[in-house]
């Protein structure tokens, strides 16, 4: 279950949605990824945080709010949009395995256009997480025949966005590194669970209103 913060609601794809996933598609992500994530590691490491960086660094990484994307979820598919998939537990990598799985389609993607804040980078090379696995909140990872048209179309709503890679046949999930390419592995333990157990994300996490499930 995916969910958008500030709505409450999950909007994994279902059947119908699946069917209008296919190959030569463009694969987008919408929202900057591990935005929620971070800001819940800030504030359970924030005696640490001044150790690491300034105190006016360390609230921005806990305060930082990133624009709601549900609001624009009807314009999106106006825009193009074929399929939209909410990010939330398990970060953008958990997200793309399970679509892919959702959607029956492979997908090759690069992990250096995913939009990701540097806040993000920084707080979790410091705290010794992959940024990618990190909880995500108003994040969507969508396809689209345009996926270029859609990205302009988000950014005019200032929301960042970017073409990440493509759909494609079959069901291999690629990870492009120039001219290597790797494969995705299985979803792992979102890094806020594994690096504050459940118990104290769960009580972080309800500051914002979201359950963990």
């Amino acid at each position: 279950m995916y969910n958008m913060e500030g709505t409450g609601q999950g909007t994994s794809a279902g059947p119908k949605e699946a069917r209008q996933a296919r190959p030569g598609q463009d694969l987008l992500v919408a929202g900057p990824v591990g935005q929620l994530g971070t800001r819940i590691l800030a504030a359970a490491y924030r005696e640490q945080l001044t150790g690491w960086f300034s105190k006016s660094y360390s609230r921005k990484l806990e305060d930082t709010r990133e624009p709601k994307v549900a609001p624009y979820i009807g314009q999106l598919r106006k825009q193009g949009a074929a399929t939209i998939m909410a990010v939330g537990e398990g970060g953008i990598l958990r997200a793309i395995w399970d679509a892919s799985a959702a959607w029956g389609v492979g997908v090759a993607f690069s992990l250096r256009r995913i939009p990701i804040g540097q806040g993000t980078v920084e707080l979790s090379e410091r705290c010794g997480c992959n940024p990618y696995r990190l909880w995500c909140g108003n994040c969507l990872l969508l396809t689209a025949d345009n996926g270029g048209r859609l990205a302009e179309a988000c950014g005019a709503w200032q929301i960042t966005a970017a073409v990440i890679g493509t759909v494609e046949a079959g069901s291999a999930r690629k990870i492009c590194h120039g001219e290597v390419t790797g494969y995705l592995e299985r979803p792992r333990e979102d890094e806020v669970v594994r690096l504050l157990g459940r118990e104290r994300a769960q009580q972080l996490l309800s500051m914002t209103g979201l359950p963990v499930t």
